[in-house]
């Protein structure tokens, strides 16, 4: 692990960055070099249900980053009436075209949508955002698939910073399906004892102060706080919400870890490379190469 906190903290607020664009360097090689080698280049499709302001921006910034990672982008935005049949047709009709190689449908949709019937329409081979019940049951018994990109991109962070899993106690605050459960199950997979917290954990505080890994995943503003945070505990913070702000109090939990990331800055850039990175080699399979 790297050494005191101050220099930890400055490490992993610049490196961390560094770490997504080195991961999105090397996908763009091996993207060149897939296009070079079959004459057709990767192509990720992306969804979109309705005109919210933030995916609408996470959407482009994903297909910005495609482009320059020599991927294809594909958008399809749909009208935020789409129903659930509707949206299940459509990722229907992706998986089945073959000039598509991932799918990514962005969340959230609308409280009408079936978002559990939406994800299973897409296809196992091109779930390279790692959403459906197939890449979930590899994460968990560690067969070859793509994992969810969020915990995915935690796991690569901590090989970064040489924190090993192993034997340590991991607390993971979150039990969405794409990034609480899955994270849990990678940490689990790694040798670390794995508790879930979430909107029903009593004395959060307590559980919280005994890890020496938390992971912050649900959503809620500086809801860890400082005193919440063993002394030399690594820190990932993986909420976001308005205004910039993550799930972690920084300031008064940087006092007291060893290592932390930032809000934002942190786990997004990796969330997005582990995207890319997924994509490139659904292409290379789907290829043949």
């Amino acid at each position: 692990m790297a050494g005191g906190t101050s220099q930890a903290l400055k490490a992993l607020g610049e490196d961390g960055t560094a770490l997504a664009r080195r991961i999105v360097e090397d996908t763009a090689k091996k993207a060149a070099d897939l296009t070079e080698r079959t004459g057709t280049a990767p192509c990720l499709a992306t969804v979109l249900v309705g005109a919210d302001p933030a995916s609408v921006t996470y959407v482009r910034m994903k297909q910005n980053r495609s482009r320059k990672a020599g991927i294809e982008s594909r958008h399809v935005e749909l009208p935020a009436t789409t129903t659930t049949a509707e949206l299940v047709a459509t990722l229907t009709a992706l998986s089945t075209d073959e000039t598509v190689h991932g799918i990514l449908l962005q969340h959230p949709m609308g409280e009408h949508i079936d978002e559990r019937a939406a994800f299973e329409a897409i296809a196992a081979e091109k779930d390279v955002d790692g959403v459906t019940f197939a890449s979930f049951a590899t994460m968990s018994f560690g067969l070859p698939g793509f994992v969810s990109c969020t915990p995915g991109g935690i796991m690569r962070l901590l090989d970064e910073y040489d924190v090993d899993p192993s034997g340590k106690r991991a607390v993971v605050v979150g039990r969405s399906a794409i990034l609480g459960k899955p994270a849990g199950m990678l940490l689990l997979a790694r040798d670390a004892t794995v508790t879930y917290c979430h909107s029903r954990t009593r004395d959060l505080s307590a559980v919280v102060r005994e890890a020496d890994i938390v992971v912050a995943a649900v959503g809620r503003p500086r809801l860890i706080r400082g005193e919440d945070i063993k002394p030399g505990a690594v820190v990932i913070d993986a909420g976001y919400n308005a205004g910039n702000i993550g799930d972690v109090d920084f300031e008064s939990a940087a006092e007291r870890a060893s290592l932390i990331t930032p809000v934002p800055g942190g786990v997004g850039p990796m969330t997005i490379a582990t995207l890319l990175e997924q994509t490139v080699t659904a292409a290379a399979r789907q290829l043949g190469v």
